[in-house]
């Protein structure tokens, strides 16, 4: 399935990168091209201070990466792998990038009051994320 997104910085179109555990790992291993880093960037909206903070790496080195045509390592290759499929389920329930980055700055009641945005920065962060994501899809109180 083909993504279509019309938010941030203009229309933006992906392939999903994994459909399963097994095939996220194998996209992971090999490792992304640096490109999808700043596309993600442009995709949700965060800031580069933002951006820098949840996948502890800096654009700039984002930047030499795709300038030398290397692929990112495994660790942020999955990272970015989960935060695409979690753009994917929040501009699903709140209908653009821009909403669901507003949802991911405000304490969430199924989240111990904690601001989503700061759990972002690790796997089980964002697999939380994702439950709380469900929870709302399906109209539990969170």
């Amino acid at each position: 399935m083909v993504s279509v997104v019309n938010d941030f910085e203009g229309v933006y179109i992906r392939q999903p990168k994994y459909t399963d555990a097994i095939s996220l790992l194998n996209t992971s291993k090999k490792g992304l091209e640096a490109k999808t880093a700043l596309d993600f960037l442009a995709l949700s909206g965060f800031t580069q201070d933002e951006f820098q903070e949840t996948f502890k790496t800096t654009v700039k080195t984002i930047q030499n990466h795709v300038n030398k045509d290397l692929k990112l390592d495994a660790s942020l290759s999955e990272k970015l792998l989960k935060s695409f499929a979690l753009f994917d389920t929040g501009i699903e329930i709140f209908g653009s990038a821009q909403a669901f980055h507003k949802w991911l700055t405000t304490p969430a009641y199924g989240l111990g009051n904690r601001l989503p945005f700061d759990m972002m920065d690790t796997i089980t962060g964002i697999q939380l994320i994702e439950e709380e994501l469900i929870r709302l899809q399906f109209g539990d109180l969170a």
